[in-house]
């Protein structure tokens, strides 16, 4: 089988297809055959060792997202069958061959979902880290649902930071169809095109001189809940509009700005702070937000695509070093590595 391999750190062109065994399951493992693959910042900063150290030189195949049908499955496993239309999380977490760049992977039955009728493998491929980390930044507050679904969020008001973003466009939408207002920060007018169309009642421009008093104009008491993807550059935008007893969940700071805590101002707030990386949350909590996004797909409220907010980027195998630099320049929307043909 065909796979993308790297045994070195470094940037994208260490990344080299090769053709590799077919795996076998094991205990409570399901082979995938994989049709879409989806690439996440997590992925290439897995690759160049962004997270503080190198990653040792053994024979990886990159990607955690990705979608297809289930192949072959191991002993005790009983809730999925072959030929199963399904969604994959953090296939490669603490399993370096287990990406999803490659034709077959192999995964523990836990990180495998079922996708929902109606929904093709590029949503499927799109969701995964992105739609969990929405959802976990939406339900940490200290008065707020553990769980999302339709009136879970009444009477909330959301800001979301960075709303043109795969985890913003899903934090948007997630937001929305729990029943909260939702605000979101952009910093030009094709991003805020693009959040509106996933559904954010009210998009304001961070730059602008007045974004505060723009945000409070929406909601006079304070903001609820913080999706926040860059915490340095927005600490003090999001101390002037929290409400007391607020909540800025923190789930990347993109820009690298330093980020210090202004101690009295956010005591003043009683403020929460929750910093959410999903890789050690727990397999609980990933299989409940896994459940409340495919109810969410189910009523149509998690759609991909230009039309909705997030523009998807073809990538064939082969170009897979081509997709990762697409995802480390910044590019806006998802890029998805097509890796079999199968229904969108």
């Amino acid at each position: 089988m065909r796979a993308i391999v790297h045994d070195r750190p470094g940037d994208a062109s260490v990344l080299r297809l090769v053709e590799r065994e077919k795996p076998e399951p094991g205990e409570g493992e399901v082979r995938i055959k994989v049709v879409v693959s989806g690439v996440n910042p997590t992925d290439y900063k897995s690759r160049t060792g962004t997270y503080g150290s190198e990653p040792d030189p053994v024979e990886r195949v990159p990607n955690q997202d990705g979608a297809g049908l289930v192949d072959a499955v191991g002993p005790g496993v009983h809730d999925v069958a072959v030929g199963d239309r399904v969604w994959i999380v953090l296939a490669a977490h603490e399993r370096p061959t287990s990406g999803t760049a490659q034709e077959y992977t192999v995964v523990p039955v836990e990180r495998v979902f079922p996708l929902p009728a109606g929904a093709g493998f590029n949503l499927g491929a799109s969701i995964g880290i992105p739609a969990i980390t929405a959802h976990r930044a939406l339900t940490v507050a200290e008065d707020g649902p553990a769980r999302l679904q339709p009136g879970a969020l009444d009477g909330k008001v959301a800001l979301v930071a960075g709303g043109a973003g795969a985890v913003g466009h899903a934090a948007i939408q997630l937001a929305r169809w729990a029943g909260a207002t939702v605000i979101t920060t952009v910093s030009s007018p094709t991003k805020a095109a693009y959040a509106t169309a996933a559904g954010a009642h009210h998009v304001v421009n961070y730059r602008d001189a007045d974004a505060a008093a723009q945000i409070r104009g929406v909601a006079p008491d304070g903001i609820d809940l913080v999706v926040e993807v860059s915490i340095g550059s927005n600490a003090d935008l999001d101390l002037q509009v929290l409400r007391p007893r607020g909540t800025i969940s923190v789930y990347a700071n993109n820009g690298d700005a330093p980020f210090t805590v202004d101690v009295r101002r956010n005591m003043g707030l009683n403020a929460r702070y929750q910093f959410v990386l999903l890789y050690t949350v727990g397999w609980d909590t990933m299989a409940g937000a896994a459940e409340d996004i495919n109810a969410a797909i189910a009523d149509g409220a998690l759609p991909v695509g230009e039309a909705a907010g997030l523009p998807l980027h073809h990538f064939p195998l082969e170009q897979a070093a081509e997709a990762h630099r697409a995802v480390e320049e910044g590019t806006a929307g998802k890029v998805l590595i097509r890796v079999a043909d199968g229904s969108e």
